[in-house]
This record gives structure tokens, sequence and C-alpha cells, in this order.
């Protein structure tokens, strides 16, 4: 518990001295922006679910670019390390998902396609 308390301590003293700005911020703005996040946290996965049916239920992926779908789940990858380096939980919440999003169409396009 004392350790937490002192990377806490860590983390507070790296973003003043960085010049970060202050977290939860004070203006009213940059708080509502802090908050949207978590939208785009849900809404990024959600936008998966489309085609991820489309591939599973009809059996069918054809007009389904592996390509592409492996350089999103390689990008979200990245995404995941960057927010894991930096203790983001937004980037690493979403990218997680994602990741499990992509790699079950990849999979999909795979064995259907």
């Amino acid at each position: 518990m004392v350790q937490e308390k002192g990377m806490q301590h860590f983390q507070m003293r790296k973003r003043i001295h960085e010049k970060h700005e202050p977290y939860p911020h004070p203006q009213k703005s940059k708080r509502a922006i802090d908050k949207l996040i978590y939208i785009a946290v849900a809404a990024a996965p959600i936008a998966n679910i489309p085609q991820l049916l489309k591939i599973w239920l009809e059996k069918d992926a054809s007009g389904v670019s592996i390509i592409s779908w492996i350089s999103f789940s390689i990008i979200s990858i990245v995404w995941l390390v960057y927010g894991i380096a930096h203790k983001e939980k937004p980037i690493i919440a979403m990218n997680c998902a994602l990741i499990v999003m992509q790699i079950l169409i990849v999979i999909g396009v795979l064995t259907y396609g």
C-alpha cells in the first residue's frame, strides 16, 4: 500500500515536471473531453460488431480484406503497448477489446474466406 502511494506521488511530480495538465482538469470543457474518451473506448470495439456478425453468422467473408484486418490488429497492438507504457487505462481497455474483435474477424476470414 505504501508503495502505491509512492508511485502516485511520483506520477503526480512527473506530470508537474513535464508540464502536463492536471487530471482532472480544472476547466469544465476539458473534464468533459476526459469523460468523452470513455464513450470512444466503448464505441470503437462496438463498431467492429457488424463485420464480426456478418462473417460468423452468415459464414461469409467474401469482400473482407484480411490484410486490412491484420494491419488493424498490429496497429492496435502498438497502441496497447503505448497505453501500457504510459499507464493510460482508456487506451489499454479499448485496444484490448479491439484486438479480440480483430483477431476474431481474421480467424473468420481465414475460416470462411
